[in-house]
């Protein structure tokens, strides 16, 4: 901390934090802007431990306890889980000049390996956030706000989620400074798993947590779809056959007609004569039947008996028997076609309920899934090598492992470091910011000790992991998730540059 820390020349009493461009002058006792750093008796220091993830010993897939995987032991010294140094409570490479604040060499199954570990200034970053729920949200590219300023867009819809893009250089700093401090606060709060209420013009209030189900214009949502109506159509068409002569599965985005689909149509099923509202796209496929909304399968349609058209009173007949059901089968209606084939609400018959039941059993839970990204850059890499174009390539050639916390990251193809993680992954309240605004990240760099040397590393920076262990005795032991890459483990066949 001591390159971080200016005395004031009068009175001793504030010291200059140089940590992040904001450098603030912190009075004894108090915290900086960004509440990471403090003067504690004149002296700049961390608040935040030094957070290391343990990984202990593995029994049928699950972590235990290190001794509960040796229930036979004699009392003699065991050697420690091995451990990881992240970049949680680390500091940061800033002003950039300098090496990672740990650069920690360890051996790991006759490996000599290096980890880089530092928390970076993320200017661009943002979150992507995947909410799985048949809902409609809101119009694609609509702005997304919180406390009326736009934070992100409504993006693509993917199979059963609707997409939101939050965050980004433009919010954080392109706009007004309100709504910079906003988008930060906002993008902190969502990657250390906190509830955050998001508006959506022309569209729903949603409250997303990483980790839960969205709560949308104040209803949890409880299910995934299970396909489109197309695709439920063609799953269960068999569980229906017998049972019923129609099938029309409500969807906002593809409608099922089961006697004009395939797979009507390789059941040998009697046309139904039933003719849907939208667009026909291949026999049974309808487009557009209603306008989006939060009814049956993201549908704004409340009685499904709106999106039929017409019904032909050559093809179908009295007596017809027509079972219609959203796609994650949470809406659902059973009718008979009278004499004058009129669509007649009727009981629900056990058979087609044990179907509508096995839609819902097929449905994932809905969820809020958080995936912080940022890009890494010239600063952040400086704190590795001296040539950062080398890091780089090492990462792409996959001779560098890149995590954030000690969780797995996503670096995506292309130049330079443009990672994404699951925040869910990573130890609590593993994100800070700075004021400038700018989200805080760890982000750690694993590879061989050679490699490093290659690259053009900061070799007289590194330090033996079991003495910055011993020299931070106050540090935040985590256990490793299960379901994580141990960081030390190569990230795959290293792919030599020509």
């Amino acid at each position: 901390m001591s390159e971080a820390l200016t005395a004031d020349s009068n009175t001793g009493d504030i010291v200059r934090c140089d940590a992040c461009p904001v450098l603030c002058r912190i009075r004894r006792g108090k915290a900086g802007a960004c509440d990471r750093y403090a003067n504690r008796d004149g002296e700049l220091v961390r608040l935040d431990p030094l957070v290391v993830t343990e990984r202990a010993a593995e029994r049928d897939g699950e972590l235990v306890p290190f001794l509960d995987a040796a229930p036979d032991w004699d009392g003699k010294l065991v050697a420690a889980p091995p451990v990881f140094v992240t970049g949680i409570g680390s500091g940061t490479t800033y002003p950039d000049y300098k090496p990672a604040p740990f650069i920690v060499a360890t051996e790991w199954q006759g490996v000599d390996t290096v980890t880089v570990v530092t928390e970076g200034i993320f200017s661009y970053c943002g979150a992507k956030v995947k909410i799985d729920t048949d809902r409609h949200l809101g119009p694609e590219q609509a702005a997304i706000r919180v406390d009326g300023e736009p934070v992100g867009h409504v993006t693509t819809a993917e199979y059963g989620s609707q997409m939101l893009s939050l965050g980004g250089v433009r919010h954080l700093t392109g706009g007004s400074k309100r709504e910079g401090t906003v988008t930060c606060a906002t993008l902190l709060a969502l990657c250390n798993g906190e509830a955050v209420d998001l508006t959506i013009d022309g569209g729903s209030t949603v409250t997303v947590q990483a980790g839960k189900a969205p709560v949308v214009d104040g209803e949890r949502e409880e299910r995934m779809r299970v396909g489109c109506g197309s695709a439920t159509i063609g799953i269960f068409a068999k569980q229906w056959i017998g049972h019923a002569d129609e099938v029309i599965v409500v969807d906002d985005h593809i409608t099922g007609v089961l006697s004009e689909h395939q797979a009507g149509r390789f059941l040998d099923m009697r046309p139904g004569g039933i003719r849907v509202r939208g667009r026909k796209s291949t026999p049974g496929r309808y487009f557009q039947v209603a306008d989006p909304g939060s009814g049956w399968g993201g549908t704004d349609v409340t009685d499904p008996l709106a999106i039929i058209d017409r019904i032909d009173t050559k093809t179908a007949w009295p007596g017809e028997r027509v079972l219609m059901v959203s796609t994650t089968g949470e809406d659902s209606a059973y009718f008979e076609l009278d004499e004058a084939l009129r669509p007649v609400p009727m009981p629900m018959p056990a058979a087609l309920q044990a179907v509508v039941d096995r839609i819902g059993e097929n449905c994932e839970p809905a969820l809020c899934t958080v995936l912080f990204m940022g890009g890494a850059g010239g600063s952040l890499r400086a704190g590795v090598t001296e040539n950062p174009v080398r890091l780089t390539r090492s990462v792409q050639d996959m001779i560098t492992r890149v995590t954030c916390g000690g969780a797995p990251a996503y670096v995506w193809p292309g130049g330079g470091i443009t990672l994404m993680a699951d925040v869910t992954r990573l130890p609590a309240n593993a994100f800070g910011y700075v004021p400038t605004p700018a989200l805080v990240a760890p982000i750690e760099f694993t590879l061989p000790r050679a490699a490093y040397e290659q690259l053009g590393g900061h070799m007289e920076s590194i330090r033996e992991l079991d003495a910055v262990l011993a020299r931070h005795p106050e540090l935040r032991r985590e256990r490793g998730r299960a379901d994580n890459p141990w960081p030390y483990d190569p990230p795959g066949d290293a792919k030599r540059r020509p």
